[in-house]
């Protein structure tokens, strides 16, 4: 096990890679997401913590995290050595079409799955990626993408940013639904909510994917339960992450 802070410069102590040893999977798709738990941790913390997989190989599983409370905090703590439980990969995935225009959409720490999209596009020079962000860029792995792919970002630190950012993913999707193309988004509600709107607007082939809470990350518990498009109740870890903009209820 490794954990390395990532833009401690900037943001101490928030931003890490764990790496763990490789699980005994047979294969894992960009978009997918692992359940993580210490197998150490109190009775007060029971469930695990979801992290979509950030890259992998033949000998690792990395996944990158931003300490948000309790279990993140803890989980940045492990040190080389401590046994955690990890089951996955979970969920559904991203949509790949190789030779259609791909743009990605990433609201801050939803940069995570797109790491591994892009390292698995057999034709990244189809892809572009966004980033809208609100700490500092050396707290993401956007240097490590924009070495593959075209990319953009946009720091938003006032109304007038925000707004902005908006205008900015309006352009690129209109942009996009244009040539025919493929958009990706993953980032907080009001980031996604945003996609959605952008797409039903003009006719976008659009794909979000939810960061709800979890908790079993295989539909037992059901904490992680959104409505569909036609207001039946699904779990987002076993019909999701990733929906079709069109096929979800924020």
């Amino acid at each position: 096990m490794k954990v390395a802070p990532v833009g401690q410069q900037e943001r101490p102590d928030e931003f890490y890679e764990i790496t763990l040893e490789y699980p005994d999977w047979d294969e894992w798709r960009p978009g997918q997401f692992v359940m993580v738990r210490p197998v150490a941790w109190p009775l007060d913390l029971v469930w695990g913590r979801p992290f979509s997989i950030y890259t992998a190989d033949e000998t690792s599983l990395t996944v990158f995290i931003q300490k948000s409370g309790r279990g993140t905090a803890r989980i940045a703590a492990l040190r080389p050595g401590d046994e955690v439980a990890v089951w996955g990969p979970l969920g559904n995935s991203f949509a790949m079409e190789p030779d259609a225009p791909t743009l990605l959409l990433a609201g801050g720490i939803g940069i995570a799955p797109f790491r591994g999209y892009v390292e698995r596009h057999p034709h990244p020079g189809n892809v572009r990626l966004f980033l809208a962000h609100r700490v500092p860029l050396e707290c993401y792995p956007y240097d490590i993408i924009a070495a593959d792919v075209c990319a953009d970002c946009m720091l938003e630190k006032t109304s007038t940013d925000l707004q902005a950012i908006i205008d900015a993913m309006g352009g690129l999707i209109r942009e996009y639904a244009e040539k025919g193309g493929l958009v990706l988004a993953c980032g907080p509600t009001p980031f996604m909510r945003t996609v959605q709107r952008f797409a039903k607007e003009y006719g976008a082939r659009a794909q979000v994917s939810l960061e709800n809470r979890m908790g079993c990350g295989v539909g037992a518990c059901l904490g992680c339960v959104t409505k569909d498009s036609a207001g039946h109740h699904v779990q987002v870890c076993t019909r999701g992450p990733v929906f079709w903009a069109d096929k979800v209820e924020f």
